[in-house]
């Protein structure tokens, strides 16, 4: 197996903000294993946030091989070796993840939500995500999202409560709200909570800054379901969210990949907290990705490629909030022929 990684920047349709950042290119990678004539493909969306950038994936990825191993089968052995040696860098193991079940996919003839025996059409209506901004553009973007069943809104800002009122002026939707983490001081969470509470929001993401025995209160104290997404990032991590939130928001780029991502899906279940599937700012590689483990979750949050433009692959269609993933072979992308191409040419070849 012959592993390569290239640069793909993604520009976006809106600058889009969070609490603590704001971007108009996600630079992520493509990773592409090829063996017996197919090519496995792979997407790493690295964050800042956890100390990863394009180059530190390209620079992980390249002291890793496949030169040993000729079985693509032996996910087991590859990808714990991968852990192993690529640790902490998870969206470049994650990528490394992605290419090799795209590549069995790919050798079995099935797409990967077969191989695992799910049903594509048992899945939830995605979010669509409107990131902080003020006013006319907070009101802009939400007509814009009109065909969008469901909101997430990112909040963290002195400007919260002004920030839910502008849309709902415009819109009487579910709304999801993720504050990451910018709510510092337990009792300012709680009074937000609950003025959302009365507000048509369906529940909070990461509130606080990380699990705590102020957290543990403020989930017993809270009206609103609250789910985690900095704290929940490895299957490890997630029982000891159990007491703190009533369910996890599970990301590929941010665990290392479906294999991780399954395992935290049924220790989840096995602790009785609800799931949802998100992600970073993704083409429709690692949009589709994700979406084949749609029929095990409760909630989703796979929009990353809505916000992108000249989205290089085509993969999941959108459907009146649900994404319906294509009847292909591994995770069923191609490449976009009518959207430009970033420069692919192989920046680390092992």
């Amino acid at each position: 197996m012959k592993l390569k990684t290239s640069k793909l920047d993604l520009n976006l349709k809106h600058t889009f903000r969070i609490s603590r950042e704001s971007s108009d290119v996600r630079n992520n990678v493509l990773v592409e294993i090829k063996h017996q004539g197919l090519t496995g493909f792979g997407e790493a969306a690295p964050s800042p946030h956890y100390n990863e950038s394009a180059d530190s994936v390209i620079d992980t990825l390249s002291r890793f091989s496949l030169e040993g191993y000729d079985d693509v089968f032996l996910l087991e052995d590859i990808l714990n070796h991968a852990i192993e040696t690529l640790s902490p860098n998870w969206s470049a193991i994650s990528a490394l993840d992605m290419a090799l079940h795209d590549l069995v996919g790919k050798k079995l003839g099935v797409p990967l939500y077969q191989l695992w025996g799910l049903n594509p059409a048992k899945t939830p209506q995605t979010s669509f995500t409107i990131g902080i901004a003020d006013k006319p553009e907070i009101q802009e973007k939400t007509r814009e999202a009109d065909k969008y069943p469901i909101l997430k809104v990112k909040l963290g800002t002195d400007n919260d409560e002004a920030i839910i009122a502008a849309i709902r002026e415009i819109t009487g939707k579910p709304i999801r709200v993720d504050a990451n983490a910018a709510w510092k001081d337990p009792a300012e969470a709680r009074l937000k909570i609950e003025w959302l509470a009365g507000r048509g929001i369906e529940f909070v993401e990461q509130p606080m800054p990380e699990r705590s025995e102020a957290m543990n209160r403020l989930k017993q104290e809270s009206p609103l379901p609250l789910f985690s997404d900095e704290d929940s990032r490895r299957p490890e991590d997630v029982p000891r969210l159990a007491d703190s939130f009533h369910g996890i928001n599970i990301k590929l780029t941010k665990c290392g990949g479906l294999r991780e991502a399954l395992k935290m899906i049924h220790i989840a279940r096995s602790l009785k907290m609800q799931v949802m599937l998100g992600c970073m700012i993704e083409s429709s590689l690692g949009i589709t990705a994700a979406a084949h483990l749609l029929s095990l979750v409760d909630f989703a949050d796979l929009d990353g490629h809505l916000l992108i433009q000249d989205d290089p692959f085509a993969g999941v269609s959108y459907d009146d909030g649900y994404l319906r993933i294509p009847d292909l072979p591994g995770i069923g992308v191609t490449r976009n022929p009518q959207k430009p191409q970033n420069d692919r040419t192989p920046i680390s070849p092992n």
